[in-house]
């Protein structure tokens, strides 16, 4: 096979033909489930860099082959694995668990022929197309570059680059990747190079030696048989039956042997082996390459981006998108010309009998309709595009198999795809950097103005989560297996939150995938701190499974150890959450009389050489004996000592006013890579409650008790969270209403949202309704959303992470479409939204490993280690 350039120097590519490309690789935008006015806004931005372009651009849309290795490599990135035996385990099982699946990840590239005014260098590309002639056939070396041609393409290639629109993020592609680029073509279906080699590469580029650019050879990239039909051996035969189906089969065989060559489905006809086969010397493999002949008339917004859909088959397409840019002018006499051949024919129907095909008269209003806006605006273009979608396997029924697969997916969508026989080596030409479109190919040439172009989803990004860390699961939106990761912990070193809201209905998943984030932040060598309300303690199980002796639990309802605010803390600190406590506890406002009470009282005991909230109790009981204070002063100190002494006496508030119990220790008793705190046993207010402050003032003493230690709880968690900035500390606050439906609950909350980034911490929430977050959950950067039957909760979760609520389709999604009730092999399904604002359909796999399968679901009676992901609560 001939190479279809000869030197590569940067970015720039010269081609055999004489002409010089230059290459950049494209970052892809938007997503699959974005809302209609960001939808119209990219298209706006497409639309912009299309008109933009000059001349004869090319467009290549590449699935490059992803290694089991490289998602490994992810998972460790950044860490030494070496010391942390526990990751490596799971990034073994992750790698042992993808071995054999067919991954890619999508590419964008986009190809622009430079040229220089004046036609300065017309003649040196001339005499170099001719040279490249005769160096093929005669072994020598391709001519030499001028340095100051590479000079002058170098600086137009930068000024093409400054006047593209749209604002897209492009970077100038390496002459490794653009190498990679045709190893792709070539390696389709085999084992090809990976395009995360090339990415670190910096081989094949040219250099400029005494005036002249020299490019190493690229010989070795062109030994390739490329036969259009080609078929192995085996192709064709069948099987050897068995009993008694081998009469039969020989009946069968018979019967073919009997047709016309040019009839037989056995592969003897070349009509019917309508692919390339492609040999080098990684091995054989096959190729099929069909045309786009026809698009839909009119098609919707929201439906028309075909080549965005390609990601959702379960095998991997290639496409590319041959443009010629028309400007508004020229393409405004095109249209008058096929005007005038319409209204001819038109004339000549008209003299007979049947009259003319009701087709004339609809080319006649798209005729107009196109003319009418081409004339509203000087700046439209028409866009002629010929666009290839390429297929591949390792044989020739596989290939055959997912080109007739594709070809049926499109044309239920109006979309006419052929591959054309004959023509196959011409369709895998234009998919090479540097080569000339063939000629043959202009008959597939569609028309577009170009916002109808920009509607098929060439740039559209379908990828979501972060490039390394935590293999979640893997993105549904993508027909072959894509691994999803997820890393909070880095988070902050990207400016951004590494906090995590997940909302979803009991048993949707909530909890597994809160757990494996927590299991993966301890296991990368961070902290985690988790308060289990849950009366089978599920998280002090899974704790000690997941991290064996890593792990500390302590009971909040069997004290063993105090969380008085002002023996933990101390100072400022102390008395803050003291104060926080006693007006949660007690029911009464900051502001108010009894609040004042309080405050003076905290302040005293703060001031005590052994500060504790027992010196509270005190102070309030001296106040209220003091005849020198006003009586309604006098009053407030008496009602706040009596209830306070009230839930001193009671062995739940142990943990609080027991002076004889040690306290916690921040750095001792917290300072184990997980610390659990487990609350069973301390009842809360029933969820209603929250919303009526007379309810609440009704409940049992042991609700209140229960939800004011909660919170004194969680704040000694955030306290020891922010203390250690050197490792990233998660908490973990599953259903957490209990904090969020009191004033103090949010503020603390809202204490971790705003300052966790600064402190190398995160907080990970669970909830079965978006309000139950509290008024910030918009700064959570990570946000998921599982099933959730409810409609209006899941428009609430739609808009929580910044889709369109109206949607119908959306909430049919969330409400009847992530994880069915009763599907087996469902479960784990959710809506992922990322940093970096991407949206995508992900399902939860729990790792392959023991010790974290053991105790990761409380589904009842479910297997403690099943083999396939699923979720739970």
């Amino acid at each position: 096979m001939r190479l279809p350039f000869r030197h590569i120097a940067g970015h720039l590519v010269w081609s055999v033909s004489g002409a010089v490309w230059a290459v950049w690789r494209v970052a892809p935008m938007g997503g699959r489930y974005v809302p209609a006015r960001v939808r119209d806004e990219l298209l706006g931005r497409v639309t912009g860099l299309v008109r933009s372009l000059p001349g004869a651009p090319r467009l290549f849309g590449l699935a490059a082959r992803v290694d089991p290795g490289e998602i490994a490599e992810q998972m460790v990135t950044g860490l030494d694995w070496r010391r942390l035996p526990a990751w490596t385990q799971t990034a073994a099982a992750s790698l042992e668990l993808l071995a054999g699946q067919e991954m890619h990840r999508r590419t964008l590239w986009l190809a622009v022929p430079l040229t220089v005014p004046g036609g300065r260098y017309e003649l040196s590309a001339t005499l170099g197309s001719m040279w490249s002639e005769l160096a093929a056939a005669t072994g020598l070396p391709p001519a030499p570059v001028p340095e100051a041609e590479v000079t002058e393409y170098a600086e137009r290639a930068q000024r093409v680059q400054a006047a593209l629109g749209g604002g897209l993020t492009v970077q100038p592609a390496s002459p490794a990747e653009i190498v990679w680029m045709v190893q792709h073509a070539l390696h389709r279906g085999l084992d090809e190079p990976l395009l995360a080699d090339a990415e670190a590469s910096v081989l094949y580029g040219g250099a400029v030696r005494d005036g002249r650019l020299r490019s190493p050879s690229y010989a070795d990239l062109g030994q390739v048989r490329l036969a259009e039909g080609g078929r192995s051996a085996a192709f064709g035969e069948a099987e050897p039956a068995e009993d008694g189906a081998q009469t039969t089969g020989k009946r069968m065989r018979a019967r073919e042997d009997r047709r016309p060559w040019w009839r037989r489905e056995d592969g003897a006809s070349p009509l019917v082996r309508r692919w390339l086969q492609v040999e080098c010397e990684a091995g054989t493999a096959y190729q099929a390459h069909l045309a786009l002949a026809e698009l839909p008339a009119a098609r919707a917004v929201e439906a028309s981006d075909v080549l965005a859909q390609l990601e959702g088959l379960d095998f991997p397409v290639d496409f590319t998108v041959d443009l010629q840019i028309v400007p508004a002018d020229k393409a405004k006499e095109q249209v008058q010309r096929k005007k005038r051949e319409l209204l001819d024919q038109a004339e000549q129907y008209g003299a007979q009998p049947t009259g003319m095909p009701h087709s004339l008269p609809h080319a006649a209003g798209d005729l107009a309709e196109q003319d009418a806006r081409l004339s509203r605006s000087s700046v439209e273009v028409e866009v002629q595009s010929v666009t290839v979608l390429t297929v591949w396997g390792q044989d020739p029924h596989t290939c055959d198999a997912r080109a007739r697969a594709l070809a049926a997916v499109l044309s239920g969508a109006d979309y006419r795809a052929i591959r054309p026989h004959g023509m196959q080596e011409h369709l895998f030409t234009l998919g090479l950097p540097g080569a000339v479109r063939p000629g043959v190919v202009r008959e597939f040439t569609q028309h577009q103005l170009s916002p109808d172009w920009a509607a098929s989803g060439a740039f559209t990004a379908m990828a979501v989560g972060d490039p390394t860390g935590l293999m979640v699961g893997v993105d549904l939106d993508c027909g072959t297996i894509r691994p999803v990761l997820l890393d909070i912990a880095d988070a902050p070193h990207r400016n951004a939150s590494a906090s995590v809201g997940v909302v979803g209905d009991l048993g949707a998943g909530k909890s597994v995938v809160e757990k494996l984030l927590t299991c993966s932040v301890v296991d990368r060598g961070g902290r985690a701190i988790v308060i289990d309300r849950t009366p089978v303690k599920e998280w002090a199980a899974f704790g000690r499974s997941a991290t064996g002796k890593g792990c500390q639990v302590i009971d909040a309802a069997h004290a063993t150890l105090s969380i008085d605010p002002l023996r933990v803390f101390g100072g400022r600190t102390g008395a803050h959450y003291a104060l926080s406590y006693l007006t949660l506890q007690l029911g009464v406002g900051p502001m108010s009389a009894a609040g004042a009470v309080l405050h003076h009282a905290v302040e005293q005991a703060a001031a005590q050489p052994a500060p504790s909230m027992v010196h509270v109790l005190h102070a309030l009981t001296a106040l209220a004996a003091d005849d020198q204070m006003p009586g309604m002063r006098r009053d407030a100190a008496a009602t706040m000592a009596d209830l306070t002494g009230i839930v001193a006496a009671n062995p739940l508030a142990a943990m609080v006013f027991d002076p004889g119990l040690p306290p916690v220790r921040l750095e001792g008793d917290l300072g184990s890579d997980m610390v659990i705190v487990t609350t069973a046993g301390l009842t809360l207010p029933p969820k209603e409650a929250f919303a009526a402050p007379d309810v609440l003032r009704q409940q049992p003493l042991e609700a209140l008790i229960g939800r004011a230690v909660l919170y004194l709880i969680a704040a000694l968690a955030r306290q020891a969270a922010f203390t250690d900035t050197s490792r990233f500390c998660a908490i973990a606050l599953d259903e957490c209403y209990w904090l969020t439906s009191s004033a103090e609950g949010s503020a603390l909350v809202a204490e971790i949202l705003h300052d966790g980034r600064k402190h190398a911490a995160g907080v990970i929430l669970g909830a079965h309704d978006v309000d139950e977050l509290g008024p910030d959950a918009g700064l959570l950067a990570y946000k998921l959303l599982a099933r959730t039957s409810d409609h209006a909760r899941a428009a609430k979760g739609l808009a929580f992470l910044g889709l369109d609520s109206a949607s119908e389709d959306l909430i049919r999604l969330v409400t009847t479409g992530l994880s069915p009730v009763g599907q087996v092999g469902r479960e784990g399904e959710m809506l992922l939204r990322d940093p970096r604002m991407q949206v995508g359909r992900i399902k939860v796999h729990v790792p392959p490993v023991p010790r974290i399968q053991q105790a990761i679901f409380t589904t009842p009676g479910s297997d403690p280690a099943p083999a396939a992901p699923g979720g739970s609560r």
